[in-house]
């Protein structure tokens, strides 16, 4: 009877070892769907990083200030009302730098010529809102600075160009590192029997660690997934995620975010069968040998250290920005009173795997530009002062000539 009993109560396969959500909150679903969305899009034949998270609250903090088509987009993707958005962007922004391990930053740069809304820049982090010079160069060294800066010099340059028509930059960066608890060997080699690494004498990190709660399959309608958390020791784990043969980023990553929000189930590697590929790189099988726990997990991987650069207007549907990119019009109102379209937007991100830990980095940037001017006749003055002058400067309200000059003598080059 009790053997019945337990057969009732066990849950479908599909839902067994499912885990909570690790955080309910908008911005941690906001951020799992972008990485979802963006991972369907990725070239499976590429090495490639990238991080929603540094994009996710950006676009958050410009559909506050958005109308019209371009903020309907950007609320799509985001996944919730605007405003809703922008409030847990900037709770994200602000509760990450509290954590070990992890440091995130806001940046904003605009134009001395251009007028912001008082309020808005109110809502932004103090300390986050700098002047452009309008000296390209000396405006791209700062920018480059802050990147290094917040960053930790894992990524050394700002993603966008700044150039004569940049008004705005508005830029996140999130950096986190992490000892491993276990740390891993790193004298291994190995040789695939097939696939495209066959024979490639891989480079690998081995390591046999107690218990074998941190395996878990995921359940796709493309397939199986083998999800396997390698634990930090600030807080943050770093999962290992292994489809099928022939199953693409899209599908493989998919699954780990899928897993993350609660929307798709696992198995834990506990209900597993035994036997050889009893999931996309698992065996399970009982064996003799002293070890001082009855669970082992042993695990191998190749160490990795990847840098990408993203231009986010290549695939603007996916961030919500095809609307936000018409130079016809402006967009942002809520910014201030000049009409504004996106003139690019881009992200570089590394992230290293290797014997004792994991770091990784984004910096994200979105560049802004004035509304296009539309085509047709046009009525220019043009005013040339190539020989002595005078000067007043009058007080508008009175009328009052507050200073009186002449130029005689003009300022030359040398």
């Amino acid at each position: 009877m009790p053997r019945e009993k337990d057969h009732q109560e066990r849950k479908p396969e599909s839902q067994r070892g499912s885990r909570a959500p690790r955080s309910g909150g908008l911005a941690a679903r906001g951020v799992a769907s972008l990485t979802s969305r963006w991972a369907a899009r990725l070239d499976a034949g590429h090495d490639t990083v990238f991080s929603a998270a540094g994009v996710w609250p950006l676009l958050a903090l410009l559909a506050e200030v958005a109308d019209g088509p371009a903020r309907r987009e950007l609320e799509d993707v985001l996944g919730a009302p605007a405003q809703e958005a922008a409030n847990a962007a900037r709770a994200l922004l602000a509760e990450l730098p509290a954590a070990e391990g992890l440091n995130a930053a806001l940046g904003l740069w605009t134009r001395r010529t251009l007028p912001l809304d008082a309020a808005w820049l109110a809502t932004l982090p103090e300390g986050s809102h700098t002047p452009l010079s309008g000296d390209a160069s000396a405006d791209r060294a700062a920018l480059d600075a802050w990147a290094s800066r917040q960053t930790g010099g894992l990524i050394d340059r700002m993603p966008v160009e700044v150039d004569a028509s940049t008004l705005l930059v508005l830029a996140s960066a999130l950096s986190l590192t992490t000892e491993w608890t276990h740390p891993f060997e790193d004298h291994a080699t190995h040789d695939p029997a097939s696939g495209p690494w066959a024979g490639a004498g891989l480079r690998m990190l081995t390591r046999r660690t107690a218990g074998i709660d941190t395996v878990s399959v995921a359940h796709t309608p493309a397939g199986p997934v083998t999800i396997v958390r390698v634990e930090g020791l600030t807080g943050i784990d770093v999962h290992l995620l292994l489809g099928d043969p022939g199953m693409g980023p899209g599908e493989v990553i998919g699954a780990g975010t899928g897993v993350l929000t609660g929307r798709l189930g696992t198995t834990p590697a506990e209900e597993l069968p035994y036997g050889d590929d009893v999931a996309p790189g698992l065996t399970k099988d009982e064996t003799e040998g002293a070890f001082p726990a009855p669970r082992m997990l042993s695990l191998r991987t190749p160490p990795f250290h990847l840098t990408a650069d993203h231009d986010l207007l290549r695939i603007p549907d996916v961030f919500g920005l095809t609307a936000a990119t018409d130079a016809t019009r402006g967009h942002f109102p809520g910014i201030g009173a000049f009409p504004l379209s996106i003139r690019a937007a881009a992200q570089s991100a590394m992230a290293e795997f290797g014997p004792l830990g994991f770091k990784a980095a984004a910096v994200t940037a979105i560049a802004t530009r004035a509304m296009a001017v539309s085509g047709g006749r046009l009525t220019r003055v043009t005013a040339t002062l190539d020989r002595p002058f005078g000067f007043a400067a009058v007080q508008r309200s009175t009328g009052l000539c507050l200073a009186t000059g002449w130029v005689a003598t003009p300022r030359t080059r040398a």
